[in-house]
């Protein structure tokens, strides 16, 4: 068995690894990084960016098929399953690619292959060629997927997001299971793609949403596209002549059987953590396993190891990854003077059409903090009468604004629109410099953008706030259809 001695181990190459590696190396030259997997993040290669390419090529057979809309009539798009697998293999590949070559630049000794199993708080085995003792570790093992085990019934027709990515060509048929993120935006896309889809869901969530008034007008206008039950009834889950097969409630209260050629489960992921040994070091670990860790450190309890990324369970967003990276990175590699890192204001999309956004605090945080004191206020706004989405028939959508009664302090927003993904990144500024509604209304807002949508949002809520006027409706200075 080798041994090896150095200051710093990050146990995970991906975004919060890789962060990490290049934070504790500013501090000190002795960082291993160890990877049992493949090199190339979860975004880039199974994740945000092949599930995007994906929805462009089912946007762009949309955009034919709404174009009638418009005046503009041409015959239904033809859907080429094997070009557009084939594009996003290939782009897929070449994200990754950038990732592996980043890698490849890493000094050849500071990497090491293998999984990696804590002996003690200072000590980790990979597999069985070699022991490191060190003095701080950075976990950044990430997630997988994670299902119930009735699934397993569909034998190799189950499969989870990262095998779509690797088809030849499209299926015929898919029952998704997990209306949120991934089986949201991946159910729509192949539906638009011309396959069969079918989306199934428990106790009525879809997305991220918490915002009740914003969840039940998502719930219906997605289920008037294709199908889609975010409180279904399935039962009989079995695989019958080698089909997956499903026996379900469908909305007229009728049992239904169906088979289909794959059924996807987006149920959720877990934290890599369960096989790292963690019960031999002296961090305390909540019920799942998971190590309890201080969100603007990063560090677990008082001890010499640090988490981020997935691994964390806090945040599975990429940024989010990257930011907690280099706060752990940071924080071993000068170890023990550990600090508090930048934390940005919370903020994220789903690419649904429409999109759906959340940023700063939810409407169920807010609620939870604050409870029935009348301490917030609401605003809000549909998009289906605001001038340039109806321009554009992108006039699907409801958005609700949060902002503390007093001061007027925004504090984050909930909502499904268009554009949503940019309007987002708006308001995640907002929050992040601490701006009161009446700073916001302050703002240029330019016409006809979907923005204005936006300002009306905020001038309902700034009425509320007792800081503006009650909203007039069809006002001349907003612009027609603002």
């Amino acid at each position: 068995m080798k041994e090896l001695q150095t200051d710093v181990v990050v146990i995970g190459a991906g975004t919060a690894g890789l962060s990490a590696y290049r934070n504790a190396k500013q501090h000190t030259p002795n960082v291993l990084m160890i990877e049992s997997g493949p090199y190339g993040t979860t975004c880039a290669r199974v994740g945000c960016m092949p599930s995007k390419l994906l929805i462009a090529a089912a946007e762009a057979a949309h955009a034919i098929e709404a174009a009638p809309g418009f005046g503009v009539h041409s015959s239904k798009p033809v859907i080429d399953g094997k070009a557009v697998m084939a594009r996003v293999r290939s782009e897929r590949d070449r994200f990754a690619g950038f990732v592996v070559e980043a890698v490849d630049e890493i000094n050849a000794d500071d990497k090491i292959r293998g999984y990696a199993k804590f002996l003690d708080s200072n000590r980790v085995q990979i597999d069985e060629h070699t022991i490191i003792t060190a003095k701080r570790f950075v976990i950044a093992t990430g997630s997988r997927p994670a299902y119930p085990g009735v699934f397993n019934n569909f034998g190799d027709k189950l499969i989870i997001n990262d095998d779509v990515f690797d088809w030849e060509d499209l299926p015929e048929s898919v029952a998704v299971f997990g209306p949120g993120v991934i089986g949201l935006e991946l159910g729509q896309a192949l539906h638009r793609l011309g396959v069969k889809v079918k989306l199934f869901g428990v106790g009525g969530a879809i997305g991220p949403i918490t915002d009740p008034v914003v969840k039940d007008y998502a719930n219906k206008v997605f289920a008037e596209e294709f199908f889609v039950d975010t409180d279904s009834n399935v039962s009989d889950m079995t695989q019958v002549d080698g089909k997956p097969q499903l026996t379900y409630v469908d909305k007229n209260g009728e049992k239904q059987t169906e088979q289909f050629d794959y059924v996807l489960a987006a149920t959720g992921r877990v934290p890599n953590v369960d096989k790292l040994g963690l019960e031999n070091t002296a961090i305390a670990l909540d019920e799942r396993g998971v190590p309890f860790a201080d969100t603007h450190t990063m560090q677990c309890g008082d001890s010499n190891i640090f988490i981020a990324g997935d691994a964390s369970n806090m945040i599975p967003l990429l940024h989010e990854a990257s930011d907690q990276g280099t706060i752990a990175g940071q924080n071993a590699g000068r170890f023990p003077d550990v600090r508090n890192g930048l934390r940005r204001a919370p903020i994220a999309a789903v690419f649904s059409d429409p999109q759906i956004a959340m940023v700063g605090e939810t409407y169920k945080q807010i609620t939870t903090r604050l409870g029935e004191c009348g301490c917030f206020e609401t605003g809000e706004v549909s998009f289906e009468n605001q001038g340039r989405s109806r321009v554009m028939l992108k006039n699907k959508g409801h958005m609700r604004v949060y902002a503390e009664q007093g001061s007027g302090l925004f504090l984050g927003a909930e909502f499904i629109g268009p554009q949503a993904e940019h309007i987002a990144h708006l308001l995640a500024w907002a929050v992040q410099n601490k701006m009161t509604v009446p700073q916001m209304l302050d703002m240029p807002f330019y016409h006809p953008v979907i923005e204005e949508g936006l300002r009306t949002a905020l001038r309902d809520l700034n009425a509320k706030l007792k800081f503006g006027p009650d909203i007039i409706n069809h006002c001349m200075e907003c612009g027609p259809g603002a």
